[in-house]
């Protein structure tokens, strides 16, 4: 079978494969480790009127405004900075060399003397060179909830944040493990300061489109290349 046959067979099968990969990557909206966590329905007891105190208009003068219960809000400031740099470089360098002189018969030399019947030589040198750098930066706030308070006091939180801007949508998403103590007075904390964080930011719609490869350049520069 000719190479046109294959890959006239092979390409379709990996263009679907390829689109499909595509379709994936985005973010579903509706995931449940982002998704925001409601506090458990309670019935609220009857009011009672008192001559002083009287429940309903109660205020918790010295209660801690910050988020220590599930459902709770908590504010996290995205100062997330990353850079990273690697350069390598290898070089190997051989030179080889042999000689065969013209034999002796009798004492005399065939054909003449100072005549070499051979001379072998080789060289072979190597140089390469690598160097990659790579930088991120993600700022901004984003306001989660708290989903679970573990047996240590520490708070699971995590939520997600839409914006629909023009043509196009934006997601920042977010999920960790913070401390009650890390908080601010203000109920806020540096994403830096979140355990275990998972922290996404993609988009959809017509810019995003235009930033990435359509499906068959994608296919020509992924490894399932032949070529």
């Amino acid at each position: 079978m000719s190479t046109a046959k294959v890959l006239t067979r092979v390409l379709p099968a990996l263009a679907f494969a390829v689109i499909g990969t595509g379709c994936v990557t985005m973010p579903r909206s509706n995931d449940a480790m982002y998704a925001p966590t409601l506090p458990v329905a309670q019935t609220a007891p009857p009011p009672a009127d008192g001559a002083i105190y009287h429940a309903a208009t109660s205020m918790e003068l010295f209660n801690d405004p910050r988020a220590h219960r599930v459902g709770d809000i908590l504010t996290i400031n995205l100062v997330e900075s990353t850079a990273a740099s690697k350069k390598a470089s290898t070089k190997t360098s051989k030179s080889d060399s042999v000689g065969i002189d013209a034999p002796s018969i009798y004492g005399h030399t065939w054909p003449k003397t100072g005549t070499s019947l051979a001379n072998l030589g080789s060289k072979n040198s190597f140089n390469g060179q690598g160097e990659s750098s790579q930088s991120n930066s993600l700022t901004g706030q984003l306001t989660v909830t708290v989903a679970q308070r573990l047996s240590n006091g520490n708070l699971v939180v995590r939520g997600e944040k839409w914006l629909t801007i023009n043509q196009g949508q934006e997601l920042v998403r977010i999920a960790g493990i913070v401390r009650p103590q890390d908080i601010s007075p203000d109920n806020t904390i540096q994403s830096t300061r979140v355990a275990d964080a998972r922290i996404t930011y993609s988009g959809r719609g017509t810019l995003a489109d235009a930033n990435s490869q359509g499906w068959l350049a994608r296919f020509f520069n992924s490894k399932w290349m032949p070529f």
